[in-house]
C-alpha cells in the first residue's frame, strides 16, 4: 500500500503529496556594492556554442555526454586580451547561451572616464556589447477571512472573472528581491525560487517586496487563510535580483547584472509571463534578453516610467512590453490598476497593505495569467489590446480614469460569458436616483 502512494505522489508532484517549501538555489556571482556601480561596466564578445560532431547515422549515447554551454577558450582569450588593453578588471563573467555571447562585470581603471571608456570599446571590433554597469529600482465567495479587504481584487472583478479562469499551471515569472517561500497563503504556488544576489536563505524569505508582488498575483484561494491571488492556480517561479534596503521598508535596487541573470533563467523555465515591477534606463542587454523572450512567446508586464521624466527612455518603454501604472498615478501609454493600500502578504506569514506601480502591475500580471490560461498562444499584442479594450471605469468619482476588468478581459478572449459590473451598476442607479428626483 506504501508503494501505491510512493507511486501516485511521484506522479502528482503538483498535487501535494508534500507541503515542504520549495529549496532556494543560490545562483549568485560576484558584483559590487549597490553604491559604487559607476565604476563598473558590463561587455560582451560572441560565444558561438560548439555542435556536436559525429560519423554519419551516429548520436550521442545519452544527453548527459552532451557538453554544457559555456565560455569557449578563444573567448576567454579575447576578453583577457581586451581586458589587458584596457586595464579592466573582471569582477564576474557568464555565458549566456540565449544570445550566444560571453559577458563580463569589469571595474575601470581609477581615474577613467567612464563614458568616453565605452564610447572606444563600442568602436572595438571584438566587443559585440559594451554599457555602464545600471541601477534599477522597485516601483514601490472564497472562504478566505480577508477577501472582502482586497479592494484591487473588487475594483478589477476579478472574483468574476475565476468562474472561467483561475490562471491554472500558467508559469509566471517574478524577477524582484526574494520573496517568503514558507508563507501559509503562497507556498503551495511557489514552483522554484533562485538567488542571483547572495547565498542567504533567511534574507530571501525575510523580504518584503517580492513577498507583497507575488502575494497579489497568486496567493492561495480557499484555504481558510488570508487573502486570494488574482490567479490563485498559477505557479511561480521566483527570481531574486533585487537587494531589499531596509528590513521594515520595500524599497529596493536591482543591476543590469542580476537582472540579466534573472532573465535568462526565466527563459530556461520556459514562463509564460514575466513580472518586472520595477523602473529604470534603457538597458541594451536586458533589452535583447526581453526581445529574445518576445520572440519565443512570452508576455512582460513592466511599471511604467514616471511622465514627469521628459525625455527619459525607461527600460519598459519598449515594444511588446505591457507597461503598467496604478490608477492614481496615471501614466498616459500604461495600463491602469488599483495601487492605493492594497491587501497583500509581508514575510513571516503576516499581512498588510502596499501601494505604488510595483503592486499594480503585479495585478496586471494575475489577470495575463488568467488570459493565458484560456489561451496559451496570446500574443503581446493582443493581450494588451484585449486588457485595453475592456478597461472599466470605476464609480468613485475621484478615479483617473478606466484600469484593467479581469472578467472583461477573460470573457473577450474566451469570447463568451457575462460579467457583473458593481462599477457600472452603482453609477447607473445614482444617475436613476437623480432622475427620477426631477
Amino acid at each position: 500500500m506504501r508503494r501505491w502512494a510512493a507511486a501516485i505522489c511521484a506522479v502528482l508532484l503538483a498535487g501535494g503529496c508534500s507541503s515542504a517549501p520549495v529549496r532556494i538555489e543560490s545562483k549568485a556571482l560576484p558584483t559590487p556594492s549597490l553604491e559604487s556601480t559607476d565604476r563598473f561596466i558590463i561587455a560582451a564578445i560572441d560565444n558561438r556554442p560548439i555542435g556536436f560532431t559525429a560519423r554519419a547515422g551516429s548520436t550521442p549515447r545519452g544527453y548527459d555526454t552532451i557538453v554544457p554551454y559555456g565560455p569557449s577558450s578563444s573567448a576567454q582569450r579575447l576578453m583577457r586580451a581586451v581586458e589587458a588593453q584596457y586595464g579592466l578588471s573582471e569582477v564576474s563573467s557568464w555565458p549566456i547561451e540565449p544570445l550566444h555571447m560571453h559577458c563580463a562585470m569589469l571595474k575601470i581603471p581609477d581615474g577613467a572616464d567612464r563614458q568616453a571608456l565605452l564610447e572606444t570599446l563600442s568602436h572595438d571590433p571584438r566587443i559585440r556589447l559594451a554599457q555602464p554597469l545600471q541601477s534599477f529600482a522597485t516601483r514601490t465567495a472564497y472562504n478566505d477571512p480577508y477577501v472582502e479587504l482586497q479592494r484591487g481584487f473588487q475594483q478589477m472583478n476579478v472574483g468574476d472573472a475565476h468562474p472561467w479562469s483561475r490562471g491554472e499551471g500558467v508559469r509566471v515569472a517574478i524577477i524582484d528581491t526574494g520573496v517568503d517561500t514558507e508563507h501559509p497563503d503562497l507556498a503551495a504556488n511557489i514552483a522554484a525560487a533562485e538567488n542571483f544576489v547572495d547565498s542567504d536563505t533567511l534574507k530571501f524569505r525575510s523580504d518584503r517586496h517580492g513577498t507583497e508582488v507575488a502575494g497579489v498575483i497568486a496567493a492561495v484561494a480557499n484555504n481558510h487563510q488570508g487573502i486570494v491571488g488574482v490567479a490563485p492556480g498559477a505557479r511561480l517561479l521566483v527570481f531574486k535580483a533585487c537587494w531589499q534596503l531596509r528590513l521594515d521598508a520595500d524599497a529596493a535596487l536591482c543591476n543590469s547584472f542580476t537582472l540579466a541573470r534573472a532573465l535568462v533563467a526565466a527563459l530556461n523555465a520556459k514562463a509564460q509571463v514575466v513580472n518586472l515591477s520595477l523602473a529604470g534606463p534603457r538597458d541594451p542587454l536586458l533589452s535583447e534578453l526581453i526581445r529574445v523572450g518576445l520572440n519565443r512567446g512570452m508576455l512582460f508586464v513592466g511599471a511604467a516610467a514616471d511622465d514627469s521624466q521628459e525625455g527619459a527612455q525607461g527600460l519598459m518603454q519598449q515594444s511588446g512590453i505591457i507597461e503598467v501604472a496604478s490608477a492614481e498615478r496615471p501614466v498616459a501609454s500604461a495600463l491602469l490598476a488599483p495601487g492605493r493600500e492594497i491587501l497583500t502578504l509581508l514575510p513571516g506569514g503576516h499581512y498588510d497593505f502596499a501601494s505604488g506601480d510595483s503592486i499594480a502591475t503585479a495585478e496586471v500580471t494575475g489577470v495575463v495569467a488568467l488570459l493565458l490560461e484560456r489561451d496559451h498562444e496570446l500574443s503581446a499584442t493582443r493581450a494588451y489590446q484585449v486588457l485595453r479594450d475592456t478597461s472599466a471605469r470605476p464609480a468613485e468619482a475621484s478615479a483617473s480614469g478606466p484600469h484593467v476588468d479581469a472578467c472583461g478581459a477573460v470573457t473577450a478572449v474566451i469570447g463568451r460569458g457575462t460579467c457583473t459590473h458593481p462599477a457600472l451598476d452603482q453609477r447607473l442607479a445614482e444617475h436613476a436616483g437623480h432622475s427620477a428626483m426631477h
